[in-house]
């Protein structure tokens, strides 16, 4: 199973259909590899972990820059923290990490969490179109993500509708260029893909 989502399993609801998910395996794993300059000290990390904790899982913090990533392996549950996509995709690249992730997502449960979303699906082209001053070190060209799943979300939606001029059209016209429909997602809520083209998106009650 994979969980794209905005913020992580911040509503009760994506609390409640990711424990459908959760089997014998209870050990998680938070990627904290796009928390550039602060990794394990990011200021989502007790958040995260209490969400997880909510779930009845052990938290450990990994970061696939020095962390070998076979051993995501033998965790029931990977969450992939936000960030710099771009960071973090040349990570996962110069690391090999894309079958691990890969397996996970089939055999066990992937979350992604903004930028740690943005890379598991076919590009990261999307948010680089809001964000490009982050790509300004890596210079990365190639913007392919994992492609582990075919659904696109543009997370933190309402909250960002005022912060970026024009975001709802550069989303529509990149939907237009790439013939794709992409999913606004708010904080609160997420999208659990189990299969390459199957998903359902989970949304609090109001």
């Amino acid at each position: 199973m994979i969980i794209l989502t905005s913020n992580g399993l911040s509503s009760q609801e994506l609390l409640d259909e990711t424990a459908k998910y959760i089997f014998e395996n209870r050990k998680a794993a938070i990627i904290t590899t796009a928390s550039v300059g602060f990794k394990e000290k990011d200021w989502n990390i007790p958040r995260l972990t209490q969400e997880l904790e909510a779930l009845g899982l052990s938290t450990t913090c990994f970061d696939i820059e020095f962390d070998d990533p076979e051993l995501l392996l033998q965790y029931g549950v990977v969450e992939i923290i936000g960030g710099n996509p771009f960071y973090l995709l040349n990570q996962l690249r110069l690391h090999n990490a894309e079958p691990v992730l890969n397996k996970i997502g089939q055999e066990h449960i992937l979350i992604g969490i903004s930028a740690g979303s943005a890379v598991l699906q076919g590009s990261i082209e999307l948010i680089a179109q809001y964000s490009p001053e982050m790509n300004e070190e890596l210079q990365l060209t190639d913007l392919s993500g994992l492609s582990l799943t075919k659904t696109e979300i543009l997370p933190h939606y309402k909250r960002l509708l005022s912060h970026f001029e024009r975001f709802e059209e550069r989303a529509k016209e990149y939907e237009q260029k790439h013939a794709c429909n992409v999913i606004r997602l708010n904080d609160g809520e997420g999208v659990f893909v189990s299969t390459m083209d199957s998903h359902k998106v989970v949304t609090p009650q109001r």
